[in-house]
């Protein structure tokens, strides 16, 4: 009896000491995957189901009553900073210390042009962002969103956009890098590397070839093929996973090719993860896979969208109740427990990774510090200030002469309004940016006088307005007219406000939207010196005013601070750098217009195009080619590139060529330079484009100074798709340009790869 008692003592103070023992996956020594094995064979089906699911949060006094358990990620976008930390704060001590095994939920936001949460900095659109043609700036800015995140104790960032800009008419083109895939690319890879290196994780979305949309129409299925998906669409991706390693990716909405992507394992499973080597968690589109069965119809059941997607690779999903039937079709034998376990260890993963079970201290006291600091005020004003575009300026007639022009008439419908863009935080009046009226009247003080009108607004055919916007000119030294498009994030009531611009809100015409074409000529009649401030989302038909203003000064949404940036890039306080990240068409129908074509759809058409004086072929009556091209932009100053030399003119695949040269300020202002190099794949056995930007560098050059660029040129950038879907560079000669834009190269050089 005494041996017996003895046994049963000892083997219960075993167990009373594995009991006691600390879990393996509470050990911040351990390596992630062995944490994350030891977490998840603790868990019941109940419970990792419950990770590949999403909830949304907003009342501080339900967080107990509501998370009973863990869960795979939350959201909420509609309080102040301080208020989400203090939320977030509370519900992950609940999840942590009153769930069984204490499993932290990932907190997620939107955070295209900074953290969506009320009063956070709001840095410019990302359109506008590519218009800096600055990857380490945006990078910067993305560290700044980052700590602004990390402070609230939000830890991923459904950002970046790394959709490529060739329909014009998609409402979404504003969120976007523009629409070369290589830019996009280095844009992205500096946006996730900042943010990520703050502890929070980045997503790129929307995989993938989601922003061609047939018709323009926001969620149209794209046409292409496998080869089109390798060289343009999946090139950002696969650029972004090599250099960055994202903790996550999420899916879109849209097919390719007939094929719903969400539905798709060979998309997201073989393609995603095989080929182009991502190793994070797929998070969905908001309710893209209920969307299997009620938009694109390839399944009769919400039960079966849920099993497709899971099989497929979707890892969590967002904003529908597909995945809450999972638990039960495990158990039915509908869908193998494997990829429950599949997804729930990605998820876990990425939890491990940014610190949740280690780092989960929020601080709400500490917000304010943080968020919107005069720091990252600045940093918005400075990436406002490179993202502005000088299009045209007759006579020099920017920056402007205060001595000259005593009375400025600010016209048009975006002259007092400031314009955040999709999925910016704030009101529907805009109040949180400073809008030009505002910014222009503070930089020029009391000497002269701003008389301000809108003459008309953004979108309907109301004229009445016009008369006093003339009056107004009339009466002043000079006019400057802001037109453009309206946006405003869907969850800020967008269908109220009558955007013109953003998700869901496409254009059929590329025409500056209501009267305000009209509002132009008005104005120009009146034989003032007329300056177009084209404020908007989107390239718009401006060939108008290229041919008839005195200057064009394009401003994609700039943020908070954009009325600032504006106002010292027309005085001269700035000296505009930005360049043209997307093309500007000569009218709709003369889309799409982006500048890396294939050589036989304009180069080797019999004519050039006509005009309505002279009608031709291609097109009858008008040139086929962009109005303003890819990498234009002018500036205040002059700069002259010289000494061009190449590390060598005979390479192996494998090789990085070296590119150097001389730019100089010729002029009289300091000046930031963009020199881009393009390069053509003179023969190939399948069509490569015109030219493709391969390199690009933002200098700064003081007046009469001169700087010596580098740019490296890694020969695997110009490996293709041959016919046979066979990844790799073709020997052969391959033209090196390199110059100001994509129509104004100065040197052309032949390297051939062996």
């Amino acid at each position: 009896m005494k041996k017996i008692l003895l046994t049963a003592f000892l083997v219960c103070g075993t167990g009373m000491a594995v009991a006691q023992e600390k879990p393996r996956y509470k050990d911040a020594s351990l390596p992630v995957e062995e944490r994350v094995e030891d977490l998840l064979r603790r868990m019941t089906l109940h419970e990792k189901v419950l990770q590949l699911q999403n909830n949304s949060t907003s009342d501080i006094n339900e967080v107990e009553s509501r998370y009973k358990e863990s869960t795979g990620s939350v959201h909420e976008m509609g309080k102040t900073a301080k208020e989400a930390a203090e939320l977030f704060k509370k519900m992950q001590q609940h999840l942590v210390s009153q769930t069984r095994l204490g499993i932290p939920a990932l907190t997620t936001v939107e955070g295209i042009n900074g953290v969506s949460q009320n009063g956070c900095t709001i840095f410019p659109q990302a359109i506008a962002q590519g218009a800096t043609f600055n990857p380490e700036l945006i990078g910067e800015m993305a560290q700044a969103i980052g700590r602004e995140a990390h402070v609230i104790g939000i830890r991923q960032l459904l950002s970046p956009v790394l959709d490529i800009a060739r329909e014009l008419r998609w409402g979404r083109v504003e969120e976007t890098y523009g629409e070369d895939p290589y830019l996009i690319g280095e844009m992205a890879t500096h946006f996730v590397r900042g943010s990520q290196a703050e502890g929070v994780g980045a997503m790129p979305k929307h995989f993938v070839a989601h922003g061609t949309p047939t018709g323009g129409l926001n969620c149209a299925h794209v046409s292409g093929g496998e080869r089109e998906l390798r060289n343009l669409y999946a090139y950002p991706f696969a650029k972004v996973f090599r250099n960055a390693d994202p903790v996550a990716v999420m899916s879109c909405y849209s097919a390719y090719d007939g094929v719903p992507m969400t539905h798709s394992a060979y998309y997201m499973t073989d393609f995603l993860r095989g080929e182009l080597g991502f190793k994070g968690f797929v998070y969905s589109d908001w309710g893209s896979v209920d969307r299997l069965k009620v938009f694109h119809q390839a399944v009769a059941t919400t039960e079966e969208a849920g099993r497709k997607a899971l099989v497929a690779g979707i890892d969590m999903d967002v904003w529908d109740w597909a995945y809450q039937t999972l638990e039960e079709q495990v158990k039915k034998g509908l869908i193998d427990e494997y990829y429950v376990d599949r997804a729930c260890r990605r998820v876990l993963t990425a939890k491990f990774r940014l610190g949740l079970f280690d780092d989960m201290e929020i601080h709400p006291e500490k917000v304010d510090k943080v968020v919107r600091s005069k720091e990252h005020v600045a940093l918005a004003r400075r990436v406002a200030e490179e993202s502005i575009v000088l299009l045209e300026n007759k006579n020099d007639i920017l920056p402007l002469d205060l001595n000259r022009y005593k009375s400025i008439a600010l016209l048009g419908p975006n002259s007092a309004c400031g314009v955040a863009g999709d999925y910016g935080w704030v009101s529907a009046g805009h109040h949180e940016c400073v809008t030009l009226f505002d910014g222009l009247k503070a930089a020029v003080g009391k000497h002269v006088t701003v008389n301000q009108a809108d003459g008309c607004d953004w979108w309907s055919q109301k004229e009445d307005g016009i008369a006093e916007a003339v009056r107004l000119a009339e009466q002043s030294d000079i006019a400057i007219v802001a037109v453009g498009t309206r946006s405003l994030w869907l969850g800020r009531n967008a269908k109220a406000e009558k955007v013109t611009s953003g998700e869901g809100f496409d254009l059929s015409s590329l025409d500056l939207p209501g009267k305000q074409l009209d509002l132009l000529k008005a104005v120009k009649k009146t034989g003032k010196p007329v300056v177009v401030v084209l404020i908007t989302g989107k390239p718009l038909v401006m060939t108008w005013a290229q041919e008839h203003a005195d200057a064009v000064v394009l401003q994609f949404y700039g943020g908070e601070q954009q009325g600032n940036a504006m106002a010292d890039v027309l005085l001269g306080k700035v000296n505009p750098s930005g360049r043209l990240n997307v093309s500007f068409p000569r009218s709709t129908g003369n889309t799409p217009c982006y500048y890396n074509y294939y050589p036989t759809d304009r180069e080797t058409v019999f004519d050039k195009g006509g005009s309505l004086d002279e009608p031709n072929g291609h097109y009858v009556f008008e040139k086929p080619y962009a109005l303003w091209s890819f990498g234009y932009g002018l500036g205040y100053t002059d700069f002259e590139y010289s000494d061009l030399q190449l590390s060598d003119t005979v390479l192996s695949d494998k090789s990085v060529l070296k590119v150097r040269l001389k730019v100089k300020n010729t002029g009289k202002r300091d000046g930031k330079e963009v020199v881009q190099l393009y390069v053509r794949d003179k023969i190939s056995t399948v069509s490569t484009p015109v030219r493709q930007l391969k390199g690009v560098k933002k200098v700064e050059v003081p007046a009469g100074r001169q700087v010596e660029v580098e740019l490296e040129l890694p020969m695997q950038e110009m490996a293709l798709c041959n016919e046979r879907m066979q990844w790799g560079v073709e020997p052969g000669e391959f033209e090196i340009q390199v110059g100001r834009s994509s129509d104004h190269i100065l040197f052309n050089r032949t390297v051939t790869v062996k």
